[in-house]
């Protein structure tokens, strides 16, 4: 059993901020991911990371923005924080080596993303997160940190006094493993691999936030899930909004740019919830192209500013498409792209289970609200990891060690669990049940929702979930069992879409990423309110709490 003061699990840009401030306090602090640090999903960010920097932009209308983005359901304590802690971020960033763009000058050079009233995203061409990515892990590397790869989350070992340490599965050896620790970080990313049309990696099955559910930690917003409105048509690659920021139009079949019907001043820049429902619309009345999707024309930009600006974009329509994006037109679709909802938690990441605590997609604290502004997830994942990192290190200098009997007992039953699970194959793939979960939901939950098509999702995800049960793996040689691993993403899958379909149908509303065809209108009278899912044997216990609104009032949203 492994000991340290503060645990990260997940090695994205907010386990690897939180870890690198918490070592920075003077503490043994360790990283735990699925993956190898390099290869987390915060390297296929491309846009960029908003902060104030520009002499006619200010805080304020960064703040504002976010606010107005969020369809007024973001937290707005959290925006402020966000928006204020831009700055710095960037500067921290360049420090670390970070090779940002650059203006004639010699400035950071900053595009315009969608919903943004002003070219406030610093970018690094089209490759920010990975830089970014490979920048934090250099500096962990120089001081030291601990990291255990492909080690997969079980389990978190919690008691009525909190949160003690871990469970998890090392893939290599194909054993168990506890950890024990004063804190822990959970910064386990997104799951967007719960629909079948997604940007999202394989491994963003949504883990940490399903585990922590099911010790006690509430959710919030999980309805909210944002659909990227451009991604590679019929393979779902992340088209980045970074191509519409530098000028980019979208066409239908007729060759309009439709987006005039829908958001008249901010064209294709506004936010992403709108131009996602702005596509499908055109889908659905038959305006797509034949093979499906909208065409992205970047054919105006010119070879010299695509190769500055967008090179890894040209290099995936080439490779994925057979399009070269300087002369011919890219066929484009939403897809589902990122997690407005997550782990309820406060502004220092705390998340109301003593030692536990949440930062980056797997959080919600909730900066994003209803539908994230691009360019805001970085900046999130930068800013709450950090401070996430720096309160549990706080927490790790007082709170003493959980007994390990705690943690001896989860290894335990999920010594017993693999076994039965592992005891011979029988019933059906697992990839039937996870194929059939993704296209139900890609249907019934998607971008457009209404009550009849909600109810019949609710009901197919629990019989999924019964066939799910009956399901046994082959006996074997455990190092590298991808069948186990399989097994468990498709079950916190499973976790995670009862929840979301149960948010969508409980809010009888539209706001940002939300649209129900039976309720198209926002209601700030009954739903300017965050959803609260708990779980329990039935399936979540939902309720509400009140959005905090320190500034800005709700007011009407045109783009």
């Amino acid at each position: 059993m492994q000991t340290h003061d503060v645990l990260v699990v997940g090695a994205g840009l907010a386990g690897l901020r939180a870890a690198l401030e918490a070592l920075r306090a003077g503490l043994d602090v360790a990283v735990v991911s699925k993956l190898y640090p390099t290869r987390s999903h915060s390297g296929a960010a491309q846009g960029g990371i908003n902060a104030a920097l520009g002499a006619d932009d200010s805080i304020e209308r960064h703040f504002q923005d976010t606010v107005k983005g969020s369809d007024y359901l973001g937290d707005q304590e959290a925006i402020e924080i966000l928006c204020q802690e831009g700055p710095a971020t960037i500067a921290e960033l360049e420090q670390m080596g970070v090779l940002f763009s650059r203006t004639p000058e010699g400035r950071i050079a900053q595009r315009s993303l969608g919903g943004a009233g002003f070219p406030r995203t610093c970018f690094a061409a089209d490759y920010t997160g990975h830089l970014a990515l490979h920048a934090l892990y250099q500096q962990l590397l120089r001081l030291g940190v601990r990291v255990y790869p492909e080690h997969h989350l079980l389990e978190l070992a919690v008691d009525d006094r909190g949160c003690h340490g871990i469970v998890a599965w090392d893939l290599a050896s194909g054993r168990l493993k506890g950890f024990r620790a004063r804190a822990v970080v959970l910064a386990t990313g997104g799951y967007g691999r719960v629909y079948a049309k997604t940007t999202n990696a394989h491994a963003c099955t949504g883990d940490g936030v399903a585990i922590a559910y099911r010790a006690g930690a509430p959710l919030a917003d999980m309805e909210f899930v944002q659909f990227h409105p451009t991604s590679l048509c019929g393979k779902n690659i992340l088209i980045s909004e970074a191509a519409r920021g530098e000028g980019g139009y979208l066409r239908n079949r007729y060759g309009e740019r439709f987006m005039a019907r829908y958001a008249p001043q901010a064209m294709e820049l506004a936010p992403r919830d709108v131009v996602s429902r702005a596509i499908a619309r055109e889908i659905l009345e038959g305006r797509g192209l034949d093979g499906g999707g909208v065409a992205l024309d970047l054919t105006h930009l010119g070879e010299q500013q695509i190769e500055a600006r967008l090179p890894q974009v040209r290099q995936l329509a080439m490779t994925y498409a057979g399009v070269d994006i300087v002369h011919e037109l890219l066929p484009v679709e939403p897809a589902a792209h990122y997690s407005m909802g997550g782990i309820r938690c406060d502004v220092w990441g705390e998340t109301g289970i003593p030692g536990l605590l949440a930062a980056g997609e797997c959080a919600n604290v909730s900066v994003h609200g209803a539908n994230r502004l691009g360019g805001n997830s970085l900046l999130d994942a930068l800013v709450f990891g950090k401070r996430a990192g720096a309160r549990a290190a706080e927490i790790a200098r007082t709170r003493p060690l959980g007994d390990a009997p705690c943690l001896a007992g989860a290894i335990q039953r999920w010594d017993t669990e693999v076994r039965s699970l592992c005891s011979g194959a029988q019933g059906e793939p697992v990839a039937a049940v996870r194929r059939e979960l993704t296209t139900l939901m890609t249907e019934q939950v998607g971008i457009f929702r209404e009550a009849e098509g909600l109810e019949r999702a609710r009901e197919a995800i629990e019989t999924l979930a019964g066939r799910y049960r009956s399901i046994r793996l082959e006996s074997g040689p455990q190092a590298y069992n991808y069948g186990l691993i399989d097994y468990l993403e498709c079950g916190y899958l499973l976790e995670i879409a009862r929840v979301i379909a149960a948010g969508a149908l409980y809010r009888k509303e539209s706001r940002g990423a939300h649209c129900r065809l039976d309720f198209p209108e926002r209601d700030d009278e009954r739903w300017l309110v965050h959803t609260i899912a708990r779980w329990s044997p039935e399936g979540p216990v939902l309720s509400t709490v009140p959005v905090s609104i320190t500034r800005f009032p709700p007011a009407g949203r045109k783009y």
